[in-house]
């Protein structure tokens, strides 16, 4: 595979409850693009969920995730090119943008903003999900 795969993961483990068997992974990166998979407020490590109730504390574990994904691919934030938030409630719009605006600050990304009727758990108030670059400079 050309592909390299960052952080993969089957859903029967991250979702128990769930009849699901689905290989997947955190983040893919396919020549010089980084395609971050949806972040919500969960810890990659433990796939414990975080910020229950707090959508601001949410957005920024998710932003916190694709920082962090995106430095283990090879990118940076301000590599990102496009963002896409999902939110299940219009009303969290204000304070999930003053997060991602303090992450993204001086980046000028193009993003897509959508209300949605939920996400994948119940108590999963934001998703967040991102593609980035490589410059030449860092590529391996």
């Amino acid at each position: 595979m050309s592909h390299k795969r960052i952080r993969k993961f089957n859903t029967r483990e991250t979702y128990p409850e769930q009849k699901l068997d689905n290989d997947l992974c955190q983040a893919v990166v396919a020549n010089d693009t980084v395609y971050v998979r949806g972040q919500i407020g969960q810890d990659l490590d433990t796939r414990e969920s975080v910020g229950i109730g707090d959508v601001t504390a949410q957005a920024e574990k998710a932003m916190s995730n694709i920082a962090m994904l995106l430095e283990e691919s090879g990118s940076r934030l301000e590599d990102i090119c496009k963002i896409t938030i999902f939110l299940v409630d219009v009303r969290y719009r204000e304070a999930v943008y003053n997060v991602v605006g303090k992450w993204l600050k001086g980046v000028f990304p193009v993003s897509t903003g959508l209300v949605v009727s939920a996400l994948a758990r119940p108590e999963w108030l934001v998703e967040i999900d991102v593609i980035a670059v490589i410059p030449r400079d860092r590529q391996q």
